[in-house]
C-alpha cells in the first residue's frame, strides 16, 4: 500500500510498454479541439467562485484564503470536465457537508501528506493498521468505487446507444474525460479494460486540481505583490473583451500576451510541483566527468532549476519579462519546467494553462487583489507548493465602469 496506492497503475506510476499505449492512447483527450470546449466549463466554475466572493465582500474588502477557494473551483472544474457531474462543491463547503467523494479527494490529499511526516508509517504493515491508514483505505475505496460506477453506467449508456450515435450526440457538446478514454481504441483496435480507465481517471483528477490552485493562488499572489503588473494584466483583458463580453473564449486565449508572461514568471518562482524523480535509461555522463549510472533514480529539482542564477538571473526577483516573445535571451528547453520535461511531460498542461488564463483573466476583470500585511507568506511544499497557514490575499469588487 504505497503512499500513491489511491491513483492505481495509471499514466503518473505506470512504465515501460503499458505507459507507452496509455500515453498515445490518452494525448488525443487533450487535443485542442477537446480542449476548447471546456473553456465553458471554466468559465462557469470561476463564475460560481466570484458570486461566493462578492457575497463575502458586501461590507467591503475582505481577507481571503486563496488555496480554499480557489482548489474548490478547480475541483468543480475538474469534476464537470472529467464526468460531466456537477458537484456542487463549491457552495457545499460553505452551506453544508460535501459529498463522501469530495471529502474523500480532500482526505487522501491530507493523509499522503502526513504519512511523508511519520517515518514509522512509510512501513506498509505499520500504516495498514493505524488510524489514518483505515481513514486512508476508506478514502481509496470511496475513490474508486464513485469512479467505477460512473464509468460503468457511461460504458453501459454507449453500447446501448452505440457508438456512432453516441459520437452523433455528442457533436457540439462538450465531450468529457470519460467519454473520450471509453472511444479510444489502439492501433490492434484494443480499448481500456475498465480498470485501466478508473486509474486513468483517478490519476487525472488527483493530479489535476491541486497543481492548479497552486499555480493560480500563487499567480494572484505575485500580481498581488506587483500591482503594477496586475493592472497591466488587468487593462489587457479590458481592452481584449471591450465590455462586450464577461467571458472568454478559446481564441482569446491567445490574445493574452502579457498576462501569459505573468503567469510563466509565477510558475517560474513558485512552481506547484517541486520535483520529479526519474529512472536513468542509460549511463549518464555528468560534466565534471562523473556518471549516474543506468538504473539509478534521480530527484529532479523544478524548484532549484527555477531559482538557479546560473540560468535565471536574480532569481528571486519577480520579473514577467523574462518570458517576453521578442526576449533575445538564449537560454536551454529545460530552464523552464514547471510541466516536468521529455517524454513523460505533464500530459495535461495545455489543460492547466487554458484554466489559469479563464481563471486570472476574469478575476482580475472583477477583481482587486492585495498582499495581506498582517501574514508573512513562507512557502510549504508538500504535494504541491502551499503556503504555511495559507495564502491570504485581500480580495475587493472592482466597480463596473459602465
Amino acid at each position: 500500500m504505497n503512499n500513491l496506492y489511491c491513483l492505481g497503475d495509471g499514466l503518473l506510476l505506470s512504465r515501460g510498454e503499458k505507459w507507452v499505449r496509455h500515453r498515445r492512447l490518452l494525448t488525443p483527450a487533450f487535443h485542442f479541439d477537446i480542449l476548447k470546449h471546456y473553456v465553458k466549463i471554466f468559465n462557469q466554475s470561476t463564475d460560481i467562485m466570484h458570486a461566493k466572493w462578492r457575497r463575502l465582500c458586501t461590507k467591503g474588502p475582505v481577507f481571503l484564503d486563496m488555496f480554499e477557494h480557489i482548489s474548490l473551483m478547480t475541483l468543480d472544474s475538474l469534476l464537470k470536465c472529467t464526468f460531466s457531474y456537477d458537484s456542487d462543491c463549491q457552495e457545499c463547503y460553505l452551506y453544508r457537508k460535501p459529498s463522501d467523494y469530495i471529502a474523500a479527494i480532500y482526505d487522501l490529499s491530507e493523509l499522503i501528506v502526513e504519512r511523508e511526516q511519520c517515518p514509522p508509517h512509510h512501513f506498509d504493515f505499520i500504516y495498514r493498521f493505524s488510524s489514518n491508514g483505515r481513514k486512508f483505505q476508506r478514502a481509496c475505496r470511496i475513490v474508486h468505487e464513485f469512479t467505477a460506477n460512473v464509468v460503468q453506467q457511461r460504458k453501459k449508456a454507449l453500447q446501448e446507444k452505440g457508438a456512432e450515435n453516441w459520437i452523433r450526440s455528442k457533436k457540439g457538446k462538450t465531450q468529457d474525460f470519460i467519454d473520450i478514454l471509453l472511444l479510444s481504441k489502439d492501433e490492434d483496435g484494443n480499448t481500456l479494460s475498465d480498470q485501466e480507465m478508473r486509474d486513468e481517471v483517478d490519476t487525472f483528477m488527483f493530479e489535476g486540481h491541486d497543481t492548479t490552485a497552486s499555480g493560480l493562488s500563487w499567480i494572484l499572489y505575485n500580481l498581488a505583490s506587483h500591482p503594477e503588473y496586475q493592472e497591466k494584466c488587468r487593462e489587457e483583458v479590458t481592452q481584449l473583451l471591450k465590455g462586450e463580453s464577461t467571458h472568454l473564449e478559446w481564441d482569446d486565449l491567445s490574445l493574452l500576451p502579457f498576462t501569459t508572461m505573468c503567469i510563466k514568471e509565477s510558475l517560474r518562482l513558485h512552481p506547484p510541483v517541486t520535483a520529479v524523480s526519474r529512472r536513468c535509461t542509460e549511463d549518464i555522463a555528468m560534466p565534471d566527468g562523473k556518471v549516474i549510472p543506468k538504473g539509478n533514480i534521480s530527484l529532479i529539482s523544478i524548484y532549484g532549476t527555477h531559482h538557479n542564477p546560473a540560468v535565471w538571473p536574480n532569481p528571486e526577483v519577480y520579473d514577467p519579462y523574462r518570458f517576453d516573445p521578442s526576449s533575445t535571451d538564449e537560454r536551454s528547453s529545460h530552464a523552464f519546467v514547471p510541466f516536468s520535461a521529455g517524454p513523460r511531460n505533464c500530459i495535461g498542461q495545455n489543460f492547466a494553462m487554458a484554466e489559469m488564463k479563464v481563471v486570472l483573466a476574469l478575476t482580475l476583470l472583477n477583481f482587486k487583489v492585495a498582499l495581506d500585511p498582517n501574514r508573512v507568506v513562507r512557502r510549504k511544499p508538500e504535494l504541491v507548493l502551499r503556503a504555511e497557514g495559507g495564502l491570504w490575499l485581500q480580495v475587493e469588487v472592482l466597480k463596473s465602469k459602465s
